[in-house]
């Protein structure tokens, strides 16, 4: 077994559900990359849009069982707020979908196991090869797994330094404070992209992306902070 394949196979365990029909899996994980012309019919596009819809389905569900007297006008931005890409991303994180993707070496090498378009599509694919495979039932269990821990921090105030409010929290710990390494520099020089990992004591380290080193390290920042629970 590869290092994907043993990706994939882990896929399935934090989802929760053993695929009946593997082929769906797998296309969900395609990325346009790997096919060749003329056979977009092979990547995971169309499972993305049906996972868009399956998603806003399940994220209007959710928020009307947490909030029943909540008005439709507060509802749809919150709705908004947790199926947009950058919270289709951090599930797909949470997921482990980055190592399971198929995608050119091209691709790969310009990090795209690590772009939260990427991210954020193949997650939305699958979420349809879920609802397609095992009902609307086992979409629903994987929506409340990574889908929660977001659902619970809308509407709470925004941290304005993510960077020293990880460092306060790490510190408060008795923990060194937290390491930032630029792991990857792409694109022209007038619009590069860092993607930066930072490490803390303790803790898996986690990698985010931006225009600048400070940005990445800020996004790093903040989505540690998340997963970690502390926002």
């Amino acid at each position: 077994m590869n290092a994907r394949e043993a990706a994939v196979a882990e896929l399935e365990t934090v989802l929760g559900h053993r695929f009946r029909d593997r082929k769906r899996l797998d296309r969900s994980l395609t990325h346009s990359s790997a096919v060749g012309a003329g056979k977009a019919q092979l990547d995971n596009e169309r499972l993305e849009f049906l996972g868009d819809r399956v998603l806003g389905l399940l994220a209007a569900e959710r928020l009307m069982e947490l909030n029943p007297d909540m008005p439709e006008g507060e509802l749809s931005p919150r709705l908004h707020a947790i199926v947009d890409k950058p919270a289709c991303a951090q599930a797909a994180r949470a997921m482990g979908l980055g190592p399971a993707l198929r995608m050119s070496p091209g691709e790969t090498k310009s990090g795209g196991r690590e772009k939260d378009g990427i991210l954020a599509d193949a997650c939305e694919a699958v979420m349809a090869a879920l609802y397609l495979d095992g009902g609307l039932e086992a979409a629903r269990g994987a929506f409340r797994k990574f889908w929660d821990p977001q659902i619970e921090h809308l509407g709470k105030p925004a941290v304005r330094d993510p960077k020293s409010a990880l460092q306060e929290w790490v510190q408060a710990d008795g923990k060194p404070i937290p390491h930032y390494e630029v792991v990857r520099r792409t694109g022209p020089d007038h619009a590069p992209s860092f993607t930066v990992e930072v490490s803390v004591e303790g803790l898996e380290p986690l990698r985010a992306a931006g225009r600048s080193r400070q940005a990445a390290e800020k996004e790093a920042a903040l989505a540690m902070l998340k997963r970690e629970g502390r926002l």
